[in-house]
C-alpha cells in the first residue's frame, strides 16, 4: 500500500481514495471510503484503455462474471460506474496480503494451514466452476489471505463458456508459470487449466517456487509442457493429488469438487476430470446496479 501518486483522481463517485493498493495490466486499484467510512477497494481502468470499446467490454464482463460467483469465495462487486471516462468499480476490502505476499514474507505453508489453504481455494475454483466461469489467471497472487479465510480475486481475464475465448487488445490469458500445457499449445483455457493453476500454487505454498521454476519464461514453458513438476517436499496426501492436477493431459485432472472430496476424507467420491465439470453456461446477468456498500468488514480485489 502507498500513497497517491500525482494525477491518481482522490474520488470516484461517493468513494474517497486514500492509497494505492497495487497496479496491473487493466487498472490500478486504490483503497477507498465508502460514504459511510467503510473500507473498500476501486479498480479505476488504465487511462489508456478508456477509449478502447475491448477494454471496456472486458471490464464489464469482470463486473458480471464476479456477479455469477458465490460471495464466500471471492471479493464481491458493491458498485460499478462503467460509463463515464473514468470507468471503476468498488469490490469489497480484504484486509490481508495476498498468498504470495504471505510466502515471500513468512515462508512456505506447512501442515495443517497447507490443508485449510488447499481445501479452502479449491472449494472456491468449485464454486466458480459450478457457476460457469474459467477463471484463466489463478495464481498465488490472486488469492488473498482474509481474516476470515483466503479468497479468490480478480475475474479480468475469467471467461464464461459462452463468451468469447479473447481477450482485450494487448492482454494476455493468465502467467506463464501458472498455465497449462493446452494453453501454451493455443487450446482453450477450461476448467481443467484452473486446475492446473491450482496445482502449482499449491507447490508455491508448499515450497516457496513454482512447480515448473520462475526463471525464464521460455524455460519455464519449455517444462511445462515437457517435464516433470518438481514437488519437493510436498506431503501425502496432498502431494498425490497436486500430482493429479499437473498432468499434462487435461482429461486426467481431477475437477475441483473431486479435490474437495479426497482432502475432506471422502475417497469413495468418484473423481471427476475437471473437463467435464464445468457447469453450463448460466444465463446473462441482469444489468448491474449500483449496490449499497457493505461495513467495515469488507474485502476488495487486486490488479
Amino acid at each position: 500500500m502507498v500513497a497517491l501518486e500525482a494525477g491518481d483522481p482522490d474520488r470516484l463517485g461517493p468513494f474517497t481514495l486514500v492509497d494505492r493498493l497495487g497496479e496491473g495490466g487493466q487498472g490500478v486499484v486504490f483503497l477507498g471510503r465508502g460514504p459511510a467510512g467503510e473500507q473498500v477497494a476501486v479498480k479505476l481502468l488504465h487511462t489508456r484503455l478508456t477509449a478502447d470499446p475491448e477494454a471496456r467490454e472486458r471490464f464489464l464482463r469482470e463486473v458480471a462474471l464476479a456477479q455469477r460467483v458465490a460471495p464466500f469465495c471471492t471479493a464481491p462487486v458493491l458498485y460499478a460506474d462503467l460509463a463515464g471516462n473514468q470507468p471503476f468499480i468498488v469490490s469489497e476490502f480484504v484486509p490481508g496480503p495476498s498468498l504470495r505476499q504471505l510466502v515471500d514474507r513468512e515462508g512456505p505453508r506447512r501442515g495443517a494451514a497447507l490443508e485449510r489453504l488447499a481445501i479452502s481455494t479449491a472449494t472456491a475454483l468449485a464454486a466458480i466452476h459450478r457457476a460457469g466461469i474459467t477463471h484463466r489467471d489463478f495464481k498465488p497472487a490472486n488469492v488473498l489471505m482474509g481474516p476470515e479465510g483466503p479468497v479468490v480475486i480478480d475475474f479480468g481475464v475469467a471467461r464464461a463458456p459462452d463468451s468469447p475465448q479473447s481477450t482485450a487488445t494487448g492482454a494476455s490469458i493468465g502467467t506463464p508459470a501458472y498455465l497449462a500445457p493446452e494453453v501454451l499449445s493455443g487450446g482453450t483455457a477450461g476448467a481443467s487449466a484452473d486446475m492446473f493453476a491450482w496445482g502449482v500454487t499449491m507447490v508455491f505454498a508448499a515450497t516457496g517456487r513454482p512447480a515448473f521454476g520462475a526463471d525464464s519464461i521460455p524455460s519455464v514453458i519449455t517444462r511445462i509442457l515437457h517435464a516433470q513438476p518438481d514437488l519437493g517436499d510436498l506431503g501425502a496426501p496432498l502431494r498425490d493429488i497436486v500430482a493429479a492436477c499437473l498432468s499434462k493431459d487435461p482429461a486426467l485432472r481431477p475437477s475441483a469438487e473431486a479435490v474437495v472430496a479426497r482432502l475432506t476424507g471422502q475417497p469413495t467420491v468418484p473423481v471427476r476430470p475437471a473437463a467435464a465439470a464445468q457447469a453450463p453456461a448460466a444465463q446473462a446477468p441482469a444489468p448491474h446496479r449500483p449496490r449499497r456498500t457493505a461495513g467495515p468488514r469488507a474485502r476488495a480485489a487486486r490488479p
